[in-house]
């Protein structure tokens, strides 16, 4: 496993996961995880100053619903060019404690209720840099000799096409590019190495936090999807917010990613639904529009034109062939796929990896 150079860590916490995981078992991550020397380092301070913004924010009435975890505060260290780098941690160590020391007066400068004990954290540190050392590469020209002798990169990005800084639903995002120029980015894999673009889809739309959502269910049905998916957020824990699967959307990012084939996932939480539901256009203000809202309040304002298809009312939990799948089910599916204009390969049944049915050409 590859963390590349567009990735933000917060080592205390990857540790603490480590270790977590170790007692259930993991061996031999050592030799399986490398660490890129550009990737900057998040701090406790990060998250702290995430912590007073988003209360700031609340005040105002403009929460964001940020997950506390100090990314947005890391990655706006990293573009005002004042962050520091996993290179920094294993080079001079002098020249990273200047540079800690500084970042934390700039956040007390502006924050005068946090507080820093930057010699402990510094302490912290060095115990950290040896414990990381031996993970750290060069990731670009590990990635390069990896693509070069013909070995297949899987590149897995967070979060969702709708969270993407530029893309998304500014400002209700994340702080990096989660789309697929995020590849190129955040890894320095040239656009023309990128192979297969694998958009990975839940049978419905959920959202976690804060934000415009067209095809939200605030009612039963919601409710019941919520339930049966166990929509919970995984960092926050809070209740994903659950609506029609939008199509409109998906053509978006379509635009944006380029997807070659789709896996459409949670199928089966849709099994005891007597109607469902596709969004399959906006109108804004009363005109149908061929584009997705940039802004917020017309993203909040649109009318969503749904396209109702009969569900199928029985379960799909044990089915492993697509010719097996309810009719209407089947019938789901396609209609997402004609759509679209691209392929479903995959469709999930369940939560383990043998409910994956693989559809073949």
């Amino acid at each position: 496993m590859v963390s590349g150079n567009g990735v933000v860590i917060h080592l205390p916490g990857m540790f603490e996961e480590i270790e977590k995981n170790e007692k259930k078992g993991l061996k031999g991550w050592q030799e399986r995880l490398i660490i890129s020397d550009r990737a900057h380092l998040v701090f406790d301070l990060h998250q702290q100053v995430d912590g007073l913004q988003e209360q700031e924010n609340n005040k105002k009435g403009q929460g964001l619903g940020t997950t506390k975890k100090g990314i947005g505060p890391t990655y706006s260290s990293k573009a005002i060019r004042n962050g520091i780098r996993i290179g920094d941690l294993l080079g001079d160590y002098n020249h990273f404690s200047k540079k800690f020391h500084e970042l934390a007066m700039m956040y007390q400068r502006m924050f005068p209720s946090l507080k820093v004990d930057i010699d402990a954290e510094l302490k912290r540190y060095k115990e950290f840099a040896e414990k990381i050392r031996p993970l750290v590469f060069d990731t670009v020209s590990f990635l390069d000799k990896s693509l070069r002798s013909g070995k297949k990169v899987l590149v897995e990005g967070a979060n969702a096409a709708m969270l993407d800084i530029d893309f998304g639903t500014y400002p209700y995002v994340t702080s990096s590019n989660c789309s697929v120029g995020g590849v190129c980015t955040g890894l320095g894999i040239p656009p023309h190495r990128i192979g297969e673009i694998i958009g990975v889809v839940k049978a419905y739309t959920t959202r976690v936090g804060d934000g415009p959502f067209p095809t939200e269910l605030p009612n039963d049905i919601g409710d019941l999807l919520q339930s049966r998916g166990a929509e919970i957020g995984v960092t926050t824990k809070r209740k994903r917010r659950c609506g029609w699967l939008d199509v409109f959307l998906l053509k978006y990012t379509n635009m944006i990613n380029g997807y070659t084939a789709l896996c459409i996932t949670k199928l089966d939480i849709l099994d005891t639904l007597p109607e469902i539901k596709l969004a399959v256009g906006y109108s804004l203000r009363g005109k149908k529009i061929d584009y997705f809202p940039s802004n917020v309040s017309d993203l909040a304002a649109v009318e969503v034109e749904y396209l109702s298809m009969p569900g199928w009312k029985t379960s799909t939990e044990g089915v492993r062939e697509f010719k097996d799948l309810p009719e209407n089910a089947k019938n789901y599916i396609n209609k997402v796929e004609e759509l679209l204009s691209v392929p479903v390969k995959w469709i999930g049944v369940g939560k383990g990896r043998e409910s994956i049915i693989t559809i073949h050409d």
